[in-house]
């Protein structure tokens, strides 16, 4: 029994240092935009879920609220140049990373 409990406190602590050592900064949502390194055909460039016209925002329905998601993807459109504002399309669930487990898709508009 001795083994066990030893072995649980030293996942506890090395879990609290681990968060520690991130910080807050693993809560805040982010454009899930990932490329393709070194590829000079456009419809190439982009490996992730969000593409310039269509951002997707990884976040956690907790922490971050409709308004800042709905500002996030205006500003992405308007960052690229693919519209004046962002339009919801849909939300996806436990499909993002272990503490932003949530994607929301936009679509820009002219």
């Amino acid at each position: 029994m001795e083994i066990l409990k030893l072995s649980s406190q030293k996942f506890t602590l090395m879990t609290i240092i681990m968060l520690f050592l991130s910080g807050c900064s693993m809560l805040n949502p982010y454009i899930d935009r990932r490329r393709n390194p070194g590829v000079q055909d456009v419809s190439q460039l982009y490996s992730g879920p969000s593409t310039p016209e269509k951002p997707v925002i990884c976040y956690n329905p907790l922490w971050t609220d409709e308004a800042e998601l709905q500002q996030m993807a205006d500003n992405e459109c308007l960052k690229h140049k693919t519209g004046t504002r962002a339009e919801f399309v849909k939300k996806t669930y436990f499909d993002g990373k272990l503490l932003l487990p949530s994607h929301a898709h936009y679509q820009c508009l002219k």
